[in-house]
């Protein structure tokens, strides 16, 4: 118990001890920052007719036209302040909920289409939303079941697409990472 105790004391001390740090940390610019930009060309905008939810989920979508948005998940605030100074965590905040905002409106938009069999559809959403690294392990599903059986695509292409989505998913930066790979990679993992 004492060696317990100790690792935790020591744990919590060096972190206090980089908190610290990274409160005297100059502002730094956010300029090399990884922006999402919204592709309105590319996704089916305008498509939604008198369905209110595809239409919710759009207007969400276009209220964040002119948002910066930046995927911080998993970076703490500690490390955020560390790696951009401390004067800059507001900002950085507010990207990282706009990511959130996002990638939730996504999953919701893309579910919906899913839902009225809009499959092609729901497809360039959620992939939209996979390439912004989303975690959202609901995304991934819908999309894998896409592939796998509404899309009509061979053995072949559904191994393409499915294997396309790997290296991201061993990228993400969230709880849900090895669940999501356990999806793509069902029959490695049985």
């Amino acid at each position: 118990m004492r060696r317990t105790s100790r690792k935790t004391e020591e744990q919590e001390a060096s972190f206090w001890e980089k908190e610290l740090a990274s409160n005297n940390v100059r502002k730094k610019s956010l300029e090399n920052l990884e922006y999402i930009h919204i592709p309105f060309d590319l996704l089916p905008f305008g498509t939604a007719g008198d369905d209110s939810a595809l239409q919710t989920a759009e207007d969400e979508l276009t209220a964040l036209k002119d948002e910066k948005i930046v995927n911080l998940t998993g970076i703490s605030n500690t490390d955020l302040k560390l790696e951009y100074g401390t004067a800059n965590i507001t900002p950085l905040t507010q990207y990282d909920q706009n990511y959130t905002a996002l990638v939730c409106s996504l999953q919701k938009w893309g579910q919906a289409l899913y839902d009225r069999g809009r499959f092609e559809d729901a497809a360039s959403v959620l992939e939209f939303a996979v390439k912004t690294r989303t975690d959202i392990t609901a995304t991934y599903r819908i999309l894998i079941d896409l592939y796998k059986t509404k899309l009509g695509l061979s053995e072949e292409e559904i191994r393409k697409k499915l294997d396309g989505l790997v290296p991201i998913a061993k990228n993400l930066n969230a709880l849900s990472r090895q669940t999501i790979l356990k999806l793509l990679q069902p029959e490695e993992n049985e």
